[in-house]
């Protein structure tokens, strides 16, 4: 999937009634007139909004005469999840490093606790006033 269909995709879907839409075609397919239905619009407008949705690639109606079921397109979303997945596996594998650090320094400032005789009591450790 290239950039440029990935922004129509993406662009496609900051829509709610486009999202709406692509959840319900998720359970089965739909004509036009039945995607219409629960809408407060006219059939025009939901014309205007699968015409998003076939350019980016999410949706499809197959030539012929009316009534046409609009499908949607699950190469799409899969395509979009994998690029989804991998700033999400990047991100997550940079948290655990983090995290990792951080254990590693809770581990350090516990054993330097430990040899000061301060375990328990942070804030000892803190104030040389303090015995």
């Amino acid at each position: 999937m290239t950039t440029d269909t990935l922004s129509r995709a993406f662009a496609a879907l900051a829509d709610p009634t486009r999202r709406d839409m692509v959840a319900r075609l998720a359970d089965r397919d739909a004509t036009v007139s039945q995607l219409a239905e629960p809408y407060q619009m006219t059939l025009q407008a939901v014309y205007k909004h699968l015409k998003v949705l076939e350019d980016a690639g999410l949706v499809t109606r197959p030539p012929g005469p009316q009534p046409r079921p609009v499908r949607l397109e699950v190469r799409a979303l899969d395509l979009m999840d994998t690029w989804i997945e991998r700033y999400r596996d990047r991100a997550e594998q940079r948290y655990r490093r983090l995290d990792a650090v951080l254990a590693q320094m809770n581990g350090e400032e516990d054993e330097q606790d430990h040899r000061d005789g301060h375990r328990g009591r942070p804030e000892a450790a803190h104030h040389p006033d303090v015995p």
